[in-house]
């Protein structure tokens, strides 16, 4: 089979089981009662079942078993970063049936982060890989879980991510595990815009989260520093209104562990009345700087860090003035309302 039509097969087949898994998800969740109900720490209007995202799950780890059975060399890789999938998949699923305390969770991260590491290693990786592979884990993990409050948000900014890495990587076991993603991400979508049937769940929030920090870690292997850099463009504006966001709770002496609406997205969303316009704005800033990416990939180290200094500074600004959008209501939930 020609290598474009092995990839076409490949999107497709994701796609197909991506959309049959969501669906017996949410005939699932309506069956067990796994409902975000409306309310005050809230922001939909009707009862949506919760844990789509296990459908994402499912087909990462069918793509893994996949590559593992390919290159059978590259097996123990495989077995140790689906394990920390798993891990991750696995306490957001108890999650979603019953909520759990947040340090629990945190150290089932901090677990599946040291197995991705391992995992890197295994592949070859210095210890300042490992160190990015853990620290990226546990980083996306919590950044997607925390920034996944709106329809189609989390899996619409992780599809724009994961697209244009596996465009730069353009060959190999990261373009494979990537499009798997896709296929995932895209087969659950129709579900989840332009409104939500059903919400990603914590299981599909950490595992996106999750996925991403592996093909970051894997995709820069033995890079230099400036490289990596490149590679966190297109993540910048969910990580700017996450970091910033906590940030501005802990000097404020606010419990930052707890639910609340102070992320940027969500003040937007409210001054809109309005989920899709937010989220295919988010979309198109991790678009830009995506293509950023590209056009910067072959420049000097100097000119790579400006970029990256020169987004910090737009983003910071422009999540400072929407941030102050309706400032004063701080009903809903950023945490229990998974898209």
């Amino acid at each position: 089979m020609a290598p474009s039509a092995l990839l076409a097969t490949w999107l497709l087949s994701g796609i197909a089981l991506g959309a049959c898994a969501t669906a017996l998800a949410r005939t699932y969740a309506l069956r067990r009662r796994l409902l975000d109900l409306p309310g005050e720490r809230r922001s939909h209007r009707a009862a949506t079942p919760r844990g789509g995202g296990i459908s994402i799950v499912l087909v990462l780890l069918v793509a893994l078993a996949c590559l593992a059975a390919a290159h059978p060399t590259a097996a123990l890789t495989c077995l140790l970063a689906g394990a920390g999938l798993l891990l991750v998949a696995g306490i957001g699923w108890v999650d979603d049936h019953r909520p759990l305390p947040a340090w629990p969770r945190l150290a089932v991260h901090g677990v599946a982060a040291v197995l991705l590491a391992l995992a890197v290693w295994r592949q070859g990786g210095a210890p300042a890989d490992l160190a990015l592979a853990f620290l990226a884990a546990v980083v996306l993990v919590n950044v997607w879980n925390f920034m996944d409050g709106i329809d189609g948000i989390a899996a619409g900014q992780a599809l724009v991510v994961v697209l244009a890495w596996a465009l730069l990587a353009g060959q190999g076991p990261v373009l494979w595990a990537g499009l798997a993603l896709a296929a995932g991400l895209l087969g659950f979508l129709p579900f989840n815009v332009p409104r939500a049937r059903i919400f990603l769940g914590d299981v599909g929030s950490g595992a996106i989260g999750y996925a991403l920090a592996a093909l970051l870690a894997f995709g820069t292997v033995g890079r230099p520093p400036e490289l990596r850099v490149l590679w966190v463009f297109p993540l910048l504006p969910f990580l700017l209104d996450a970091s910033l966001t906590l940030l501005t709770r802990m000097v404020a002496g606010e419990a930052w562990w707890r639910p609340h609406v102070q992320h940027a997205y969500q003040a937007w969303a409210r001054a809109l009345g309005s989920h899709l316009p937010v989220t295919l704005s988010y979309g198109a800033a991790a678009a830009v700087a995506a293509a950023v990416m590209f056009v910067v990939r072959s420049g000097s180290s100097a000119l790579i860090m400006s970029t990256c200094l020169t987004f910090l500074l737009a983003g910071g600004l422009a999540w400072k003035r929407l941030r102050g959008l309706h400032a004063g209501n701080t009903t809903d939930s950023l945490t229990d309302g998974k898209r």
